[in-house]
């Protein structure tokens, strides 16, 4: 029988996965499983496996809520909120450190560093995509469906920008939809929580809760289906940062431990300095938090609820689709020529050799430093 853990074991361990946590979902879900499944047994494979597949029902970033809810389960709704800081923080502070070098008028040397990094995230972003797509295939009830769906959700992130939200939404809705009829049951009322705010075109504070809350509420699939999210509002709605500067955001996103969320913290810091970072990161992650706090008791209701189950059957597919779309305004971002030579140079580190996403930005940062030492244009 395990022992009970204690909300000091909380803040130990989630604060150790917190500033360790380097490579995304994939190594949070890890280390969440080292820790609670292998080591500490406060929780079965079974209980942990039932946690991470309903979490991926769940809009928003699905490992910070694995790791909200493991701490739930470990010390309660005061271990789930300390567990969840603890988690968040570390990355966090760093994310923002990073932005104040990168995002304050930098020497040239940094600048070089960003651009070199920056061109290679759309390497990373395809990357991304595609690593989700066997097992989101494998889930397809219809897979020519599922390719429609992943279509509409390339073209929107390659075009809508912002609105990629409303694709998503109408995706699992239009799902939801067929599963029904093709059950023969009759169509009944199922209301879904769209939120809704009325963003000024001057770019206020209320324009960066909005951003922040499609971040942190609205969005399926893996983290980087939060890019099209935020890249036209912050960089062509908004004028909170260049074209180059948000390259640099997802860059940072990438090389610092914890969720690829924290991202939005860039955007907010671009948009009002460490006040409006820390406000994207509070209304970005706030709704992950309460998803657990309210619902951790009905984990297993939700897991085999079949309407959610066929939400994210259509908008799964859409956000993989959005993480591959993004790539192609992300590359039309670049501004120098010898930019594009970095993003091959990464993408056959990421797709060919298969190197690990962080190596592939710090090799191609090294690269933007050579490039400015050698006199090469910076954007």
């Amino acid at each position: 029988m395990a022992a009970p853990g204690t909300l000091r074991d909380v803040v130990a361990q989630w604060g150790r996965i917190g500033y360790t946590g380097f490579g995304g979902p994939p190594a949070h879900i890890a280390l969440l499983r080292e820790l609670c499944v292998d080591r500490k047994q406060w929780l079965t494979t079974h209980e942990f496996e039932d946690a991470v597949a309903t979490c991926n029902l769940l809009p928003g970033p699905a490992s910070t809520q694995l790791a909200i809810f493991c701490a739930w389960r470990v010390a309660g709704p005061m271990g789930a909120v300390v567990g969840g800081l603890a988690f968040i923080l570390p990355g966090l502070a760093a994310i923002l450190a990073l932005a104040v070098v990168f995002l304050s008028s930098p020497p040239d040397w940094v600048r070089g560093v960003g651009a070199g990094a920056g061109a290679a995230v759309a390497a990373v972003a395809v990357h991304a995509g595609l690593g989700l797509v066997p097992d989101s295939w494998k889930r397809a009830s219809a897979h020519w469906r599922w390719i429609v769906y992943a279509a509409l959700g390339g073209g929107a992130a390659a075009t809508l920008g912002p609105w990629l939200v409303l694709v998503l939404l109408g995706c699992g809705a239009v799902e939801v939809v067929f599963r029904h009829v093709e059950r023969g049951g009759r169509m009944g009322v199922h209301v879904w929580p769209i939120a809704a705010a009325a963003a000024t075109t001057t770019g206020g504070l209320l324009a960066l809760v909005w951003v922040a809350l499609k971040v942190g509420a609205l969005s399926y699939g893996g983290g980087f289906v939060i890019i099209p999210l935020m890249q036209a509002d912050a960089v062509d709605a908004y004028h909170w940062m260049t074209n180059t500067e948000f390259l640099n955001a997802v860059a940072l996103g990438q090389v610092t431990p914890g969720p690829v969320t924290q991202t939005v913290a860039v955007v907010g810091f671009a948009a009002y300095g460490i006040a409006g970072g820390l406000l994207a990161a509070f209304v970005a992650f706030a709704p992950s938090f309460t998803f657990v706090l309210l619902g951790a008791k009905r984990f297993d209701t939700l897991r085999h609820n079949s309407v959610m189950r066929a939400f994210l059957s259509g908008a799964g597919p859409a956000a993989v689709g959005a993480i591959i779309g993004v790539a192609i305004p992300l590359a039309l971002a670049l501004d120098e020529v010898w930019q594009y030579g970095v993003l091959a140079a990464a993408a056959v580190s990421l797709l060919v050799l298969r190197r690990g996403v962080v190596m592939t930005l710090l090799l191609a940062g090294a690269a933007g430093l050579v490039a400015e030492m050698a006199g090469a244009p910076l954007p």
